[in-house]
């Protein structure tokens, strides 16, 4: 799913990186991807960038600026799996490019990327795919009313949430992108650009299936497991997602009010839950037997959002019902998609930062 979201952004990416060059075409370009995470996706746009800027230097028939890439995401994540993968990157990009080690410098960025990264001026192209809708923190409100949970039995928005949890969410996503816009104008070279995709939404209501199902699933599966006493029900109603899948009118607005930086484009795709994978795929190999099985598209997908989000869930209930929630939350995903073709909307917003006056 994450590659996928990845790759209905490239055209906007490539666009935006030979509007950046267009306009200031240094010896050095400073490159940012924020939210890196460390898997097989890792690299992947920080390839297409520099296969962006090869082809136009090119075109151009001038050399190649030296590449200043930085590579962030918070300090638990994995860099020394990444550090591991740069040789082979290195000598694919020697063989294919005859770019060398000494004219592309890539480094890991530790830090959350709501507060300064890079020195002042130092970047021209800044990234960031899958991340943004992750909140620095729950909003306080939900953290504060633990003897009187605002949002009972749900983990996050959903159909029945109270109007004050609603504002708690957006006034933190409000606070938290306005934030991070700010970090990076100061970080950024005058006209420099930057492209961000995330989870968002098309409708204006918050609680609206394309934004919150993913959620509502997972609160049923945990609800369920309290009804039969595997985990106590003040657990469920004292968690609450670090999370917000903002509109395309709240990004737009939070962005005119910050006031740094022009919005180019902004388009919205939609996103099956399995990335629009055929069912064929689903078919795997024991690899101790020459049979084959199949895997439910739900249980595929939970073991996608387990990958994501059981690191804070395991935090708070307990490492010994993960396996078992997952479980549940499959079967619930699986019925999910006998009903419907489910999707989430990837927001993509592409921004010039305005010159200094």
């Amino acid at each position: 799913m994450q590659r996928k979201i990845i790759s209905v952004a490239t055209s906007i990416i490539e666009e935006a990186v030979a509007d950046s060059l267009e306009k200031n075409f240094p010896e050095s370009i400073g490159i940012a991807d924020l939210g890196c995470s460390s898997g097989p996706n890792t690299l992947m746009v920080i390839s297409e960038i520099i296969d962006k800027v090869y082809a136009i230097t090119n075109k151009l028939g001038s050399p190649l600026p030296e590449l200043r890439i930085s590579l962030n995401d918070l300090p638990g994540n994995d860099f020394n799996n990444i550090f591991i993968s740069l040789p082979e990157f290195y000598k694919k990009l020697k063989m294919e490019k005859n770019i060398g080690q000494e004219g592309c410098f890539i480094s890991g960025v530790p830090g959350s990327f709501y507060g300064r990264l890079f020195p002042r001026k130092s970047l021209h192209f800044v990234h960031s795919s899958s991340s943004l809708h992750w909140l620095s923190q729950v909003p306080p409100t939900l953290e504060s009313s633990f003897l009187k949970p605002l949002n009972k039995g749900k983990i996050y928005i959903s159909k029945n949430t109270m109007a004050c949890v609603l504002d708690a969410y957006l006034s933190q996503f409000k606070r938290d992108f306005s934030l991070f816009l700010k970090s990076r104008s100061e970080e950024m070279a005058d006209d420099g650009s930057m492209v961000l995709s995330f989870m968002g939404r098309v409708s204006a209501d918050p609680s609206c299936e394309e934004s919150c199902m993913q959620w509502e699933l997972l609160a049923q599966a945990l609800m369920s497991m309290a009804l039969e006493g595997r985990i106590e029900e003040e657990k469920i109603d004292s968690f609450n997602a670090p999370y917000y899948a903002p509109s395309a009118m709240e990004v737009t607005s939070a962005i005119e009010e910050e006031g740094s930086f022009t919005i180019t484009r902004l388009e919205a795709f939609e996103i099956d839950w399995d990335g629009g994978a055929p069912i064929n795929n689903n078919v795997h190999e024991n690899p101790n037997t020459i049979e084959k099985y199949y895997v439910p598209r739900g249980q595929l997908f939970s073991k996608t959002i387990r990958a994501v989000v059981e690191s804070m869930l395991e935090c708070h209930f307990g490492r010994e019902i993960m396996d078992e929630l997952f479980r549940r939350y499959g079967e619930l995903v699986d019925d999910y998609f006998l009903k419907t073709r489910p999707r989430s909307i990837d927001l993509v917003v592409s921004l010039t930062k305005r010159g200094s006056l």
